[in-house]
Parts: C-alpha cells; structure tokens; sequence
C-alpha cells in the first residue's frame, strides 16, 4: 500500500460521486488515515465512517482562516501530523465575462484560490516540523486553455491562480521536503458536469477528446495517488494534466 501510516486530508470531499469522495476511498485502500473536509459536517462525517474505522470527517469553510485552523488542531490533536493535503475544493459557474457581478467572483475566488491558500498556510508548519509532505491542488484545463467548457472566465482565473501558487509554494518550500503540485484536470464525468451536459454536446465534446471518452472522478484519483506518494518523490511544482488528450501542450 502507498499510502501506509499517512494522514491525509482532503477538502470537498463528502459529495458521492465526486473527485474528492474517490480520492478519498483511493487513499484510504492505500492505507492513509483520511480527513474529509466539507461544509457540511454530516455528510463530511457519513463520508468518512463509509471509508471504514479511523477516519475522521470535519466541518469548514476552506476560505474562512478560523474554521480551518480549528479543522486543522483537530486533526493534530488525533494523529499527531499532517502528511497529504489535497486543495480539492471549488465552485463554478457557467457565465460569461460581462455577467460576472462581485459576488460572483469572490464565491468563486474564494473557494478555489483563497482556499487553497489557507489550507495550504494550515498545514505547512507541520508539515515543516516533520521534514516532509505532499500538497496537491486542483485545477482545471479550463486554466489552461481559456475555459470553454463550464466555467466562466473568473473560474479559469482562479484555476490559472491555483497553478501560479501551487508553484510558487513548491519553490519555497522544496528545501524543507515539503513537494506541491498540481493536478489540471479536463472532463470529468461528476454530478455536475452530468446535470449540465446534453447528449449531442456530450457527443461533440467526446469526439475532440482523442482518448474517446470523458474521465472519471477515479482517473483524477489515481493521479493525486502518484503525486501524494513516493511515487513521485522527485516531482514538485509539475502540472499533471488528466484530460484524456483534450489539450495537448
């Protein structure tokens, strides 16, 4: 197992047929202790009692400094560190650029990019202490290619950011055995895409994929494996793109 005696916590996870809940299941075959953080605290809790015993589910708003750093001393005080953090929580919003109001912006902003970040500052110091870990953020081909599929373009700006930061970190923190990457995913089959997508534009969209097919939350899984593992000792700072072939670059 990969992930033996590692404790890791990853947000946005309590949804069912999410990339985080799959991470999750994936990580917790592979012998990690898992943390599921979400807004809501039953679901984070029923997510993590269905992952089996020794799994802790929590409640915070990733964007919220004072949720996190209370999340973030619960874990501490059961496992005693910190090994994997997977920045998977996000919002989107399928509106253009001249739709786009404050709110909009900062709804998305701050979950996608501020939360990355403080999740990220929550968990370094222990990571620091230790000697070692593995971030991984989320982003989203949309970064990547100017959006055009789903997100509006204060989406693909948030994601771009998540890419810039996650980078940024893996130059500071390299020297202290602390590796961050990222992870841009394409199309991935979820509950949201799912409820946005008709067949003839599912069709469509399949057809430019040259793999011939939409990923899986479970394709996302496998890759925030290898980079959360020793698998990939040697990487930090690397986007891993999982788009079956959607963006060639």
């Amino acid at each position: 197992m990969l992930l033996q005696g590692k404790v890791a916590i990853i947000t946005g996870a309590a949804s069912e047929r999410g990339i985080g809940r799959a991470t999750a299941v994936t990580f917790a075959n592979h012998g990690a202790r898992v943390v599921i953080l979400d807004l809501d605290e039953s679901a984070a809790r029923d997510a993590a009692a269905a992952l089996g015993e020794g799994h802790l589910g929590l409640a915070a708003n990733v964007a919220d400094e004072a949720q996190v750093t209370a999340a973030v001393a619960k874990v501490i005080e059961q496992y005693g560190r910190i090994d994997i953090l997977i920045n998977n929580a996000g919002i989107t919003q399928p509106i253009k650029t001249l739709d786009i109001r404050s709110g909009d912006y900062d709804k998305v902003l701050d979950v996608s990019l501020r939360g990355t970040l403080v999740m990220s500052q929550a968990v370094i110091p222990t990571m620091l202490a230790q000697a070692s870990g593995s971030i991984v953020c989320m982003s989203s081909v949309s970064a990547q290619r100017g959006g055009g599929i789903f997100g509006g373009p204060h989406y693909s700006a948030a994601k771009a950011g998540v890419l810039g930061l996650g980078k940024a970190m893996a130059r500071e923190f390299g020297t202290a055995n602390i590796r961050v990457n990222s992870i841009a995913p394409g199309l991935i089959h979820t509950d949201i895409t799912g409820g946005l997508m008709q067949d003839d534009r599912r069709h469509a969209i399949i057809e430019s994929i040259p793999l011939g097919r939409l990923g899986t939350a479970q394709d996302v899984a496998n890759a925030a494996l290898f980079l959360a593992s020793d698998l990939s000792a040697y990487l930090t700072g690397i986007t891993l793109d999982v788009n079956g072939g959607m963006l060639i670059h």
